[in-house]
């Protein structure tokens, strides 16, 4: 016969080991949160020591390195060129006329404006999980006075599953302070990514790369820059294996088929707010979007990381699984 102490203490022991090796595991660090699934480092939320927050490494199939490392490490090869693309990040370069997407290093010459900083202000939720982990938390996009036009919430849903495929859920849902905002029509935005120097289309000095770009209407390499697009993918080799991130635009986004600021080099970034600087035909300021004193907007925005080129990975099959879901509350203005 089983003692009721027994079998409570072992019932305990078992919920104590499932919450303690959760498949999605998020742990508080000095300036960062670590992100593992199964047990093995995915990335890092870095929310100081820089002018934005970022996400930074971001792990891929087989322990793959998928974006750049400078400026956050020196790896022999890299670039140093665009010390702002900082892995997987969020930012727009025209707040009210302050750039939030570059940094102060980012200019040979001081900017007649100094700019912004997107700073984290305090977590909303962290959350490990058997099948999925939840980072929120509270940002202020500070002024060089020292004013905050807006303020945003940014959530994160990092999803476990087999090694082969990586994927998360990133909302930002933007508030305006006491006064309007106006976001500005410029290339310099938004939800970016730096994809590691062996996958880029273009490499150094002129010379072709082995790696692809191609989006949801079918235009492939340096065709995609600026064109409207559901979804992005940007895939090459790393360690001599082919690998891929893809972007997915949340459909319920208030501006669907998006602007994509796609570069040769390696970037890669959902815009909502640019027309003119990609589609010369455009009258000027038609991206601007002007958010209203305390009202709200959300962008939300998949990333889905991949073996092998687009094509193989079934990209477009997983994006329209994805639109067809209730995938976020992505909506129009509050």
């Amino acid at each position: 016969m089983f003692s009721p102490k027994l079998v409570f203490a072992v019932v305990s022991a078992a919920s104590f080991a499932s919450t303690l090796f959760a498949g999605v595991e998020l742990k508080e660090e000095a300036g960062k949160v670590r992100v593992e699934i199964d047990g093995k480092l995915f990335t890092e939320y870095c929310f100081t020591g820089a002018p934005h927050v970022y996400f930074y490494p971001i792990i891929g199939p087989d322990g793959a390195k998928m974006t750049r490392a400078w400026p956050m490490e020196n790896a022999p090869g890299e670039e140093h060129d665009h010390p702002h693309h900082r892995s997987l990040w969020f930012a727009h370069g025209a707040v009210n006329g302050i750039d939030f997407w570059s940094e102060a290093a980012s200019h040979k010459t001081p900017p007649a404006t100094a700019p912004g900083q997107i700073v984290h202000d305090k977590f909303l939720e962290i959350k490990s999980g058997e099948k999925e982990g939840v980072l929120s938390d509270l940002l202020k996009w500070v002024a060089p006075d020292g004013s905050i036009p807006i303020t945003s919430v940014q959530t994160v849903r990092f999803h476990g599953g087999p090694e082969a495929e990586r994927i998360l859920d990133f909302q930002m849902v933007l508030t305006a302070g006491e006064k309007d905002v106006l976001f500005g029509d410029t290339k310099e935005g938004t939800m970016a990514i730096r994809i590691a120097e062996s996958m880029r289309l273009a490499q150094p000095k002129n010379q072709s790369g082995q790696g692809h770009i191609v989006n949801g209407t079918g235009e492939t390499d340096d065709k995609v820059w600026g064109k409207r697009a559901a979804w992005v993918d940007m895939s090459g080799p790393v360690d001599g294996k082919t690998v891929g991130i893809a972007m997915f635009e949340n459909p319920k986004n208030f501006r669907t088929q998006t602007r994509w600021h796609a570069r040769d080099y390696g970037l890669f970034a959902a815009n909502p707010f640019c027309e003119v600087e990609m589609d010369k035909t455009q009258p000027k300021g038609a991206g601007d979007f002007k958010l209203a004193a305390g009202k709200s907007v959300t962008l939300s925005y998949r990333i889905y990381i991949h073996q092998g080129d687009a094509v193989q990975a079934k990209i477009a099959e997983h994006y329209n699984k994805y639109s067809a879901a209730d995938n976020g509350s992505a909506r129009e203005v509050k």
